[in-house]
């Protein structure tokens, strides 16, 4: 077994390879570098385990293949060759080592074995990503970038306190179920760690705010890889947790709420990500084995129908320029490649029968039921009637269908390249949406009792999307979006902190420049007596300081990464110290 390759160490490499490489080579990196990895991936068999040491008796794991994390890394890595195939065109070579490397860090989580090679590189994770956002190179991206990270740190640092006390406790880094055990002060802050990386409510601003202001090519991999990993983890230790399981509930209506008022294109479907990522988070909740395997299924048809989804934003967006919803109409003619596509992502995400959103969207929904939480089935229902609305209806039609006088105009034609990673995306969809067994037989449970084309199923959904549709062709006037501003959760948190680092800042410059005055008449009154010549310096330090001016303290992008760092090397003393 000595010659398996472990995929998310290709990815990586192949990114350092296409950043280093001139522009034509680099293109032909990131068109079938990432294929390495995925033939990796598909190759890994199931019980396989890559150990590099020891920690009080356990091996530390790089490398642990079960059905799980093996659908995972499967999944991240097709993600990875049609996101890598997008942005063949796109010569920042920051780009391509960080796409890559992002992906590849998400394949290395999802494989680890113990906790401390999980928050390795989960952090890893987070600063590898960070760039898709800064590469945009413009003030909103820079700041959203760095919210970004702040909040990634933040859940990051919670996570290893958790991991600390854990080991400290249990002595044990392999990662397993921890609903069972004892829910103390370690139990939550690994669970509010990974639930801030999930984008549960109310932290979940960051999600929308990043990835609608990322680059076009980088909104692809993030789309579908940090949530996606976050529930990778809650499925593995905390499978069963009712906490969770209304949280999702929460995140799959919050989500369509905002999505079916947004009119940024980008932000509209950022909001979809809380929403369909709180189905997985409910179904992770549910913990049952049919709840775990839908939650699996939707999660590999949520990353191939949601990157296909920003591919096609991305698209209309290389080509017009235009991100807001209500500046367009008749793409269809104008870009019928892309509208195929969209309209293919649009029935998956909404859960229509023979698209794959139906196959792994239903088993969720109906293990809940199963489960006796009719309460959480009904809600996933209407969170399902809200996406139906929002993108095959709303984007659908305005975006691509309606007909008027507006002038757009295609600045640049789409490559290639772009045009056949959308259509990948959309084979897959309707691939696994025809042929489910294809994905059911790499579920963790067995699968094979499940039958998704049952017609009183498949009746279920033609009635909530019909209802879904006529208040849509009722109100058609009235749906069109508005650009106004809408608040989300992060305004009773940030507002405050707002004041909080305000007032903070102004005690500090206050103090500062009391203390440089008295500083300054003892050092005028020692020249005096010393008849130094150095009279003429007149300035005086930290007099201005009482001028406060809030752009002159803000928090430098390397401190977060610096906490972080720190708290890392710490824990890796400790485990060396105790190896």
């Amino acid at each position: 077994m000595n010659e398996i390759m472990h995929p998310g160490f290709i990815l990586i490499l192949v990114g350092v390879l296409a950043m280093l490489a001139p522009k034509a080579i680099r293109r032909i990196l990131l068109a079938v570098g990432p294929l390495a990895g995925l033939y990796a991936a598909w190759n890994l068999p199931l019980g396989y385990e890559m150990n590099i040491g020891f920690v009080h008796g356990y091996q530390l794991g790089i490398m642990y293949v079960d059905k799980l994390s093996w659908i995972f890394t499967f999944v991240f890595s097709i993600l990875a060759v049609i996101a890598s195939l997008y942005a063949a065109n796109n010569p920042n070579r920051m780009e391509a080592l960080c796409g890559l490397s992002y992906a590849g860090c998400a394949v290395a989580v999802t494989l680890a074995r113990d906790w401390l090679t999980l928050i390795f590189f989960w952090e890893a994770l987070a600063i590898t990503s960070v760039f898709l956002v800064w590469c945009r190179n413009d003030k909103i991206s820079r700041r959203a970038g760095f919210r970004y990270l702040l909040v990634h740190m933040l859940g990051g640092n919670l996570l290893l306190a958790g991991i600390f006390l854990h080991f400290s406790q249990n002595g044990d880094p392999i990662i397993t179920n921890l609903v069972a055990g004892p829910h103390d002060v370690a139990y939550w802050l690994m669970l509010v760690g990974i639930c801030l990386n999930v984008a549960m409510i109310p932290l979940n601003a960051w999600l929308v705010d990043a990835y609608s202001n990322s680059t076009i090519t980088g909104g692809v991999f993030m789309s579908s890889l940090t949530t996606k990993v976050a529930v990778y983890v809650l499925i593995r230790a905390f499978a069963g947790s009712e906490f969770i399981m209304w949280g999702g509930v929460i995140m799959a209506l919050y989500g369509v709420f905002y999505a079916v008022i947004e009119n940024d294109m980008r932000r509209l479907l950022s909001h979809h990500i809380v929403s369909q990522t709180g189905f997985l988070v409910a179904g992770a909740g549910v913990g049952t084995a049919l709840a775990m395997n839908g939650a699996t299924a939707h999660a590999f048809c949520h990353i191939l129908y949601k990157s296909l989804l920003f591919m096609c934003a991305g698209s209309i967006i290389y080509a017009t320029g235009i991100t807001k919803i209500n500046k367009l109409s008749g793409m269809a003619k104008r870009m019928p490649i892309t509208c195929i596509c969209f309209f293919i992502a649009a029935f998956s995400i909404a859960g229509i029968p023979l698209f794959n959103g139906f196959v792994s969207k239903t088993i969720t929904i109906n293990a809940a039921f199963l489960a006796g939480h009719d309460v959480v089935y009904t809600l996933l229902e209407l969170a399902s009637i809200g996406t139906f609305l929002s993108i095959p209806l709303k984007m659908g039609y305005f975006i691509f269908l309606r007909q008027d006088d507006k002038q757009i105009e295609i600045k640049q034609k789409l490559p290639l390249n772009m045009n056949l990673a959308m259509c990948i995306g959309a084979f897959l969809c309707c691939l696994y949406g025809v042929c489910p067994d294809l994905l059911y037989r790499h579920l963790p449970f067995d699968a094979s009792i499940y039958q998704p084309f049952l017609p009183e199923r498949i009746l279920q959904y033609v009635q909530m999307l019909g209802m879904a549709m006529i208040p849509f062709m009722l109100y058609l006037k009235k749906m069109e979006p508005h650009t106004a501003i809408t608040l989300d959760t992060d305004w009773f948190y940030r507002k405050p902190f707002q004041i909080v680092v305000r007032e903070a800042s102004y005690i500090v410059c206050a103090t500062c420049s009391a203390l440089g005055n008295a500083w300054w008449v003892i050092y005028e009154k020692f020249m005096e007596l010393t008849a130094n010549p150095m009279q003429f310096l007149d300035a005086r330090p930290f007099r201005e300081a009482r001028h406060y001016n809030p752009e002159n303290y803000r928090t430098s992008v390397a401190d977060p990464m610096m906490v972080t760092l720190t708290v890392l090397l710490c824990a890796i003393g400790y485990f060396m110290a105790n190896m």
